[in-house]
């Protein structure tokens, strides 16, 4: 029973306050803040302070939980915008590699000292052969560019091959590792001309028509020949002895080429503007 008593007191105090509030504000509203009442009005602010700031503890936790919702939403923004940026700077590290490592290919077939002088156009290989059976590579370059079948593909490591084919825009160049491939080559050391033939990718090059006499050492140069009528002019390098074997009874010696350019991983090549004598 007395706790009903005591629940009943606290319902009527606290009806008395909000009466007493409202009358209060309906006095702040109309009156204009002097004598009595603005002693009332201090009184009564006094008296709901505390009930005002347990309003107030009781509120913030909700309004910092919607806050922080607004500001979550910034957030996650922020961190997709840093995202977007930090892809594009790697993006962008790794085009500036591959834009060096181009430029510094383009510079090395500058240096063409075995051309003699010959002009050349630069060109990108575009796409490969898809099989063994034909060795081939495109370039993005044909006629337009002064381009013709018959026409010596270089780098600066050496003979590639020569243009088979050719359109206004493309050009396609047999390699000197396709079967049907056949180079008038010499030996540095002594001057021998022979015949070297494509055997495959990967594969050393037979070297055919050197007689057992002939001397012959393994990591000797082979150069184009320029003999006349031939495919290609002289003194462009092609490769190095690799291997060097002779039968007695045989009539020449078996030599394997190791060529001087990786045709596999070919990427930017000069096309000699010569064209064959015969």
């Amino acid at each position: 029973m007395a706790v009903y008593r005591r629940s009943r007191r606290n319902r009527f105090f606290l009806v008395l306050l909000a009466l007493t509030s409202v009358t209060v504000l309906t006095l702040d509203y109309r009156g204009g803040g002097d004598g009595a009442l603005e002693g009332i009005r201090s009184t009564a602010h006094d008296a709901f302070a505390p009930l005002q700031s347990a309003a107030d503890w009781a509120v913030s936790p909700i309004s910092g939980f919607f806050n922080s919702i607004g500001d979550f939403g910034d957030l996650k923004s922020e961190n997709a915008r840093l995202r977007r940026e930090l892809d594009e700077a790697r993006a962008e590290a790794i085009r500036g590699a591959d834009a060096d490592r181009e430029r510094q290919g383009l510079l090395q077939l500058q240096g063409l000292d075995y051309a003699g002088g010959l002009d050349s156009v630069p060109a990108r290989v575009v796409s490969t052969a898809p099989t063994n059976f034909q060795l081939t590579i495109t370039l993005d370059r044909g006629t337009d560019a002064k381009l013709d079948v018959g026409m010596p593909v270089v780098t600066a490591a050496g003979l590639v091959g020569r243009i088979t084919e050719v359109s206004k825009i493309r050009s396609t160049v047999l390699l000197i590792t396709d079967p049907q491939s056949n180079v008038g080559v010499r030996l540095a050391n002594s001057g021998e001309p022979g015949v070297l033939r494509g055997s495959g990718t990967r594969n050393p090059l037979p070297l055919d028509l050197i007689t057992n006499e002939i001397p012959v050492q393994v990591g000797e140069p082979v150069v184009t020949s320029g003999l006349e009528r031939g495919l290609f002019p002289a003194q462009i390098p092609v490769g190095r002895v690799r291997n060097v074997t002779s039968q007695p009874s045989a009539l020449q010696k078996d030599i394997l080429i190791e060529p001087s350019v990786d045709l596999v991983r070919l990427e930017f090549v000069r096309v000699l503007l010569w064209r064959p004598t015969g």
